[in-house]
């Protein structure tokens, strides 16, 4: 598939990588689970490696597809935008810089918006970390409103397709940051996010809890105060596991959790709200929410 295929099919793109990704993997599972020269939590396990693929596959086949129709949707019904941008060199890097903005406040809503939590959690899941854990993703981040994210980019003059792609574009590149084989890539650590940045992401330890929601590039974080160096070996999980291997129990069970809680007979509407928006287990201070929302994010999941 030549480049212009690839922008007029952006969907496409994660599939073109899928070989490198699969390579990745199978080193990773050689020399780091094979070789025991790796931790225990960055051990391959078969059924949750499957598990891991069967998610990609739900997320590809409907979160892709709906950013498409978002995007083009807009444009035929408002078709309203502030430049027409011809994609060169230069409005390549300034779209990648832009989306990889808009994606950290994305992650960053992820995790303070429980709405947006309940998608998000199938990533943070698991108690392992290695490349198999990228592929863990959640066919409800449309409904989670991913993709509202997004659609400024097209608002401002961005093409969609290109959009899409530089927005899978993102995604693909968070594949390498999910493993613990890389320790530190030096002087790279100031600009970019790397596999010890999203290693602290992932923890739950009490310091890196909330931390270093980076895309591509960890500037973000460390303008706005969430960015935390890696010190402490990370611990992986969510404290309420998920106990399942089926891709279906992994993607519904915190929904089902968060809207068992808003559907409580003999509550206010405001606790209905709190339940459903917000942040996982800080929706407030009152002891009927407090009760079966634990009392802050790291009491609700291990990220």
């Amino acid at each position: 598939m030549d480049f212009n295929a690839l922008i007029e099919h952006p969907e496409m793109l994660l599939l073109v990588l899928a070989p490198l990704f699969f390579i990745c993997i199978l080193l990773e599972w050689l020399i780091g689970d094979r070789g025991g020269r790796l931790p225990k939590s960055a051990r391959y396990y078969l059924p949750e490696v499957l598990c891991n693929f069967s998610l990609a596959g739900l997320h590809q086949a409907t979160d892709i597809l709906t950013g498409l129709l978002i995007a083009k949707l807009y444009l035929l019904f408002f078709g309203w935008r502030l430049f027409d941008i011809d994609m060169g060199v230069a409005s390549f890097l300034a779209l990648i810089v832009a989306q990889d903005f808009c994606y950290y406040w994305f992650h960053r809503a992820s995790h303070r918006v429980r709405w947006m939590w309940a998608a998000h959690v199938a990533h943070h899941s698991s108690e392992n970390m290695n490349f198999s854990t990228a592929f863990r993703q959640s066919l409800m981040y449309p409904l989670a409103g991913m993709w509202l994210f997004w659609l400024p980019l097209v608002v401002i003059g961005f093409d969609p397709n290109w959009v899409v792609f530089v927005v899978l574009l993102n995604l693909g590149l968070q594949f390498f940051v999910h493993t613990q084989a890389v320790k530190t890539l030096g002087p790279l650590e100031w600009i970019f996010n790397t596999p010890s940045h999203h290693r602290v992401h992932h923890g739950s330890n009490p310091q890196y809890i909330d931390k270093n929601y980076a895309g591509v590039l960890i500037i973000w974080d460390r303008l706005f105060g969430t960015y935390v160096k890696e010190e402490e070996t990370v611990k992986y999980g969510i404290t309420k596991p998920v106990n399942s291997f089926n891709p279906l129990v992994v993607t519904f069970s915190e929904w089902q959790a968060m809207l068992h809680e808003a559907c409580r007979p003999g509550i206010s509407v405001r606790k209905r709200l709190q339940a459903l928006f917000a942040p996982p287990a800080t929706a407030n201070d009152e002891p009927s929410i407090v009760d079966e929302v634990p009392a802050d994010h790291s009491a609700a999941h291990k990220i």
